[in-house]
């Protein structure tokens, strides 16, 4: 069962680090009994589809040689043998071995962005919404970037901390690569796992009205 839940945050701002007078609200969609089951679902096949799934063996058929038959069936006093590329035989082919598959699975869409805001909502209390100062970055600059993040995060705490904003630019990739146990990701790219990951959670306010839209307005095809 879904439910609109109204998420309060004040947003962060960055020229005197002190919160902006007035508290805002954006709603979310939210699970009320199947939360668990949702983001147990969603992380699950969010972990297969990075399995690869290339592991090949090869079957007898696919093995080279064994068109001649090794020896004959009787007077030998060998156990009988057709084919070189036997299972049995060294060399020979894999019996039930793997073969390229594909592991994802299907998840609705309404499905996982029920999924993200629930988990995004759970994970309030390590949620800070900061002002959005990207147009200020005019070339990249890990320096400038750093500076603005100390007004809202001290150094000990950038341990798994999350980035959140609405659009990624080659600028802002380019100026927080180098910083360590930073992850930048865009709204449409957010996953459960870097949610539930995070220690902190830096979102700019565009990104917080941009999932809440698509989680809200969709109406599927």
């Amino acid at each position: 069962m879904a439910l609109n839940t109204a998420l309060h945050y004040n947003i962060r701002n960055l020229n005197d680090a002190s919160l902006e007078n007035g508290a805002k609200c954006v709603t979310l969609k939210t699970s009320l009994f199947n939360s668990k089951y949702l983001i147990h679902k969603a992380i699950v096949l969010q972990n297969l589809r990075k399995r690869q799934g290339t592991a090949s063996c090869k079957t007898r058929s696919e093995v080279q040689g064994g068109g001649k038959k090794p020896w004959k069936q009787k007077g030998t006093g060998r156990a009988r043998a057709g084919s070189s590329t036997s299972p049995l035989w060294k060399g020979g082919g894999v019996s039930f071995g793997p073969q390229p598959r594909i592991y994802s699975k299907k998840l609705n869409f309404r499905e996982r962005q029920l999924a993200l805001s629930t988990a995004l909502y759970n994970s309030s209390s390590k949620l800070i919404i900061v002002q959005d100062f990207l147009d200020t970055i005019t070339k990249p600059s890990t320096k400038e970037i750093l500076n603005q993040l100390k007004k809202l995060v001290s150094i000990q705490q950038y341990n798994h901390t999350l980035f959140v904003v609405h659009e990624v630019s080659d600028t802002l990739n380019l100026s927080v690569r180098n910083i360590k146990h930073l992850t930048l990701v865009s709204s449409e790219t957010l996953g459960i796992r870097e949610i539930l990951r995070a220690k902190t959670i830096l979102m700019t306010e565009k990104a917080l009205i941009n999932i809440s839209n698509v989680a809200n307005n969709y109406h599927g095809h």
